[in-house]
C-alpha cells in the first residue's frame, strides 16, 4: 500500500508541465537515435549528460528514462525494415521482422513491436513497483557459477534454434567468441589477437560488430544480387494488425515480460539474453513453427515485449542496489553521482520525489511512445519504397557514422569493413548471424565468470554446479541439447506402433 501511495505522489511529480515536456523530448530523441544504426541509448544518454547540468535531477532522469525506452522502440524499426539493428536489444527483431517486411507486412511487424514494447514496459514497470525489494534480494544471492550457467544457456539456445543446422549455428558462435577474445585478458593483462595494435587492446566494440555483421553484410549481399534481380520496391501492406495477427500475438506480449523482467535485474547481458530466450520459447510454443525464419509475427511480439520489460528490471538493480546491469544503467549511475546522489537501499527514503517521479514517468513515457509509434508504422514502412541502391547507400553512410562515433578512430571503419566482409561470407555459406553477435556480447563476460567460479573452487569443475540455480539451468541446457534426439525417438516409436497396428488390421482383414 505504501508503494501505491508513493506512486500516486510520483504521478503528481511526473505530470507537471515541465516534466511532461522532458518526457516527450526524451522519447522523441530516443526513438530517433534508436532508428540510426550503431547509435544506441547508452551513447545517447552519455552525449546528453553535459546538456543536463542546468536541469533539476528529477527532470534530467525523466528525460534519460524516455531516451532509454525510446531508443529500444526505435532500434526495432531499422531492425525490421532494413535488417540493421539500431541497438543490441533489437537484434532478434530482425530475424522474423525483416522477412515480414520483405513479404509486404512491414507495418504489421512494426505494430506488433510497438504494442509489444508498450505491454512489456507497462508490465515491467508494474513489477518494478511491486517486486523491487524481492528481485533485489535475489540478485544479491546470484554468484559467478550462476551467471556462467545463464550464459551457457543463451549460447546453447541460440545455436539450437537458428540456421539450417546446429553445426552452422555453433560455427557462427565460434566466430563471435573469437572476435570477443580480441583485446587484453582481463585477468592477466596479456594481449590477445591484437596483432600489436594498441587500438585493439580495448577489444572490438559490440556496436561495430553488430553493425558490421548486419548492416554492412546485408548491404554487400544485396549489392551482389542486385544485378540478378530488378530491385523493385517492396510493397508496404495494410497498416494495422488483423484478428488473426492479434490471436497470434497476445500471448507472446504477455509471456515476454515474464522472461525479460528477471533478466534485466541481474548482470547477465541486459536485454540481449531475454530477447533470445523469448524467441526460443515462442518458436517452441507456436502452432506455426514452419513460418519461423520466414516471417512469424510471434518472433517479433515476444522478444520486443521481453526487451522493454528488461529495461524496467534494469532499473530495479540500479535504484535499489546501485548495481548497473547494462551500459545505459552504468551511464545513468554516473549521472546520479554527477548530482551527488548515491543509488542504493536508502535512495527511496532520501529521494522519494525523484525515485517515484522517475518510475511514474515510465508509465507516461510508454503511453507517449505508443501514441507516437503506432500511427507512424505505415510511414516507417514506406522506407522500403526507396530504391535499393539509394537505401543501402544510406545504410552504409549511417553505419560508418555510427561506427566512427564509438571511438572517433579511423581504424574502426577498417574493422567495420572487415567484419562486414565476414557477415557477407556468413550469408554466402548459410551461417546465421545472430550466434556470432551473441558470442561477441556474452563471450568476454562468460569467460570472466567461468574463471572467477574456478578460482573460488580452487580449480575444481564442481565449482560450476555447486548452487541449486546453476544445476537447474544446466538441466534446462541438457533438455535443449537432448530434445531433438528425444523427439526423434518418440516419432520412431509412434511410427513403429502405427506400423504394427496397420499390420494387425491387414491380418484381421
Amino acid at each position: 500500500m505504501d508503494s501505491l501511495n508513493s506512486l500516486i505522489d510520483g504521478f503528481g511529480t511526473a505530470l507537471t508541465p515541465m516534466n511532461l515536456l522532458w518526457a516527450a523530448i526524451g522519447v522523441l530523441l530516443g526513438t530517433a537515435i534508436g532508428v540510426l544504426p550503431g547509435i544506441g541509448p547508452a551513447m545517447a544518454v552519455a552525449l546528453l549528460l553535459p546538456v543536463t547540468y542546468g536541469l533539476d535531477p528529477t527532470g534530467a532522469f525523466i528525460m534519460f528514462a524516455g531516451i532509454y525506452y525510446g531508443a529500444m522502440f526505435g532500434g526495432s524499426t531499422t531492425s525490421i525494415l532494413l535488417n540493421t539493428p539500431g541497438e543490441s536489444a533489437a537484434v532478434v527483431a530482425a530475424i522474423e521482422g525483416n522477412p515480414m517486411a520483405k513479404a509486404g507486412r512491414g507495418a504489421q511487424a512494426l505494430a506488433a513491436a510497438a504494442i509489444g514494447h508498450f505491454a512489456g514496459g507497462m508490465i515491467g514497470t508494474i513489477l518494478l513497483v511491486v517486486l523491487a525489494p524481492t528481485v533485489a534480494s535475489l540478485a544479491i544471492g546470484i554468484g559467478a557459477p550462476d551467471y556462467f550457467a545463464i550464459m551457457v544457456l543463451a549460447f546453447i539456445a541460440v545455436t539450437s534454434v537458428l540456421g539450417a543446422s546446429r553445426v552452422r549455428g555453433i560455427a557462427s558462435l565460434l566466430i563471435g567468441l573469437t572476435i570477443g577474445l580480441v583485446g587484453l585478458d582481463q585477468m592477466t593483462g596479456q594481449q590477445r589477437l591484437t596483432f600489436g595494435s594498441l587500438h585493439l587492446a580495448d577489444g572490438v566494440d559490440v556496436v561495430i560488430v553488430a553493425v558490421g555483421l548486419f548492416a554492412i553484410g546485408e548491404a554487400l549481399w544485396v549489392a551482389a544480387h542486385l544485378r540478378r534481380s530488378s530491385g523493385e520496391p517492396i510493397p508496404v501492406g495494410r497498416p494495422w494488425l488483423g484478428r488473426a495477427d492479434l490471436r497470434r500475438t497476445w500471448k507472446p506480449w504477455l509471456r515476454g515480460p515474464v522472461i525479460g523482467f528477471p533478466f534485466g535485474a541481474i548482470p547477465a547481458g541486459g536485454a540481449e539474453i531475454p530477447t533470445f530466450l523469448s524467441y526460443v520459447a515462442e518458436k517452441r510454443l507456436s502452432k506455426h513453427r514452419d513460418q519461423f525464419g520466414k516471417g512469424a509475427i510471434e518472433g517479433v511480439a515476444g522478444p520486443e515485449a521481453a526487451a522493454s520489460a528488461s529495461a524496467a528490471g534494469t532499473l530495479v538493480s540500479m535504484l535499489t542496489l546501485g548495481l548497473p546491469t547494462t551500459a545505459v544503467a552504468a551511464v545513468m549511475l554516473a549521472a546520479f553521482q554527477q548530482y551527488g546522489i548515491q543509488p542504493g537501499p536508502l535512495l527511496f527514503e532520501r529521494e522519494p520525489e525523484l525515485v517515484w517521479g522517475l518510475i511514474a514517468s515510465l508509465f507516461v513515457g510508454m503511453v507517449l511512445l505508443l501514441a507516437l509509434n503506432l500511427p507512424l508504422a505505415p510511414v516507417w514502412a514506406k522506407l522500403l519504397r526507396i530504391p535499393r541502391p539509394y537505401l543501402y547507400a544510406g545504410i552504409l553512410f549511417f553505419a560508418a557514422v555510427g561506427a566512427y562515433a564509438v571511438g572517433g578512430e579511423s581504424l574502426d571503419l577498417v574493422i567495420l569493413l572487415v567484419i562486414g566482409l565476414i557477415g557477407f561470407g556468413m550469408r554466402r555459406y548459410g551461417l546465421p548471424v545472430l550466434p556470432a553477435v551473441i558470442g561477441v556480447i556474452l563471450g568476454p563476460a562468460a569467460e570472466q565468470q567461468l574463471r572467477r567460479a574456478l578460482q573460488i573452487s580452487d580449480g575444481s569443475v564442481s565449482g560450476l554446479v555447486n548452487t541449486p540455480f546453476s544445476v537447474t539451468v544446466y538441466a534446462i541446457v541438457a533438455l535443449i541439447v537432448a530434445w531433438p534426439l528425444i523427439a526423434r525417438l518418440v516419432r520412431r516409436r509412434r511410427g513403429d506402433r502405427n506400423g504394427t497396428e496397420d499390420t494387425r488390421t491387414v491380418s484381421g482383414g
